[in-house]
């Protein structure tokens, strides 16, 4: 395969070829003029006189015949344990008499080399999808996250700073072994399926009118960017199968969709920036307050949607799948 430093790349062939095959020069000659073999050159004219210029690009190095290649059936028998019991490469050959190393082929050819690739319910190959449209699929969630007390909590301060600062905290209410409650923070979540643009807001509850208040602004602010939200997929939360969050959807113009009892998997993308959430925002750093990582969370928000590169869609940041409007990329 040619690259930036190759001695011949396909420019370089066809003009190669061309002064063997249309000026007349000697194979010897041109090798000497580009610094390749004879046999370099000749093999190169030769494929310009049979095919031309299309004959200078790449082929693949892979042999035309196999015959050593693993039987249909072997790689059945290989899949099907890989799927149905986890098995590794050594003891899925151990079964089959086989060596690892060829088991490890097949489960890389087949894209089953690693058990991350697997569903954890059905063994299948985990499928990936991806709407195409901006606003067809909006996620939506709740990421539950303790309150942070004065001074910081146990995360970076250790448990006994974080019980001291906890019982220091003023105007909290305490429990039956006069604990003080600090309470939750409900960051309340929405995210495009299309470009992962994300929307987020803090609140004290996880009800049903807090829920479908989120889901009004979201919307607005997904227009104001050009986006018209289609469909919203839920997990199956109070808040989401109340009648008022069917109501106000249905008032929104969009269609409500659920995923599949105890299958997180199906919300997986809002799952995943949970995750993003956590490292870059509600645990990056010491907060001595629940007000200051509060007041963190929107800077956090505009560096992913604007500046994050986000592996899924080639390392762009999020905003840029929008409508280049402007004053959105800022």
């Amino acid at each position: 395969m040619s690259h930036a430093n190759a001695a011949l790349t396909p420019r370089a062939r066809l003009r190669l070829a061309r002064l063997i095959v249309d000026d007349g020069w000697s194979p010897a000659r041109a090798a000497e003029r580009y610094d390749v073999s004879w046999r370099t050159a000749a093999k190169w004219a030769a494929r310009y006189r049979a095919e031309g210029e299309a004959g200078m690009t790449d082929r693949s190095s892979r042999p035309h015949r196999q015959p050593n290649l693993t039987p249909a059936p072997t790689v059945r028998k290989i899949v099907h344990l890989r799927r149905k019991q986890r098995l590794g490469p050594v003891p899925i050959a151990d079964q089959l008499g086989l060596a690892a190393s060829t088991v490890h082929a097949v489960l890389r050819r087949r894209r089953l080399n690693r058990l991350s690739h697997l569903d954890r319910g059905t063994g299948e190959p985990i499928r990936r999808y991806e709407h195409d449209q901006p606003g067809d699929l909006l996620h939506v969630d709740v990421k539950k996250l303790g309150n942070v007390p004065d001074g910081g909590g146990h995360r970076f301060l250790g448990r006994v700073q974080g019980r001291k600062n906890k019982a220091a905290t003023p105007g909290k209410p305490r429990n039956r072994h006069h604990n003080p409650l600090i309470g939750t923070a409900y960051v309340h979540t929405v995210i495009d399926d299309h470009s992962r643009v994300a929307y987020a807001e803090i609140h004290d509850d996880e009800t049903a009118i807090t829920a479908t208040g989120v889901l009004q602004r979201a919307v607005a602010w997904y227009a104001e960017r050009g986006v018209t939200t289609r469909r919203v997929l839920s997990d199956n939360g109070s808040a989401y199968k109340s009648r008022l969050w069917h109501t106000t959807c249905h008032d929104l113009g969009i269609t409500v969709k659920k995923t599949r009892p105890y299958r997180p998997q199906t919300n997986g993308k809002i799952e995943r920036f949970h995750r993003t959430l956590a490292d870059g925002w509600a645990f990056a750093k010491l907060y001595t307050s629940e007000k200051a990582r509060r007041a963190a969370l929107p800077a956090f928000l505009h560096d992913y949607n604007h500046h994050r590169p986000h592996t899924a869609i080639g390392k762009r940041a999020p905003i840029t799948r929008l409508n280049n409007l402007a004053g959105h990329h800022s």
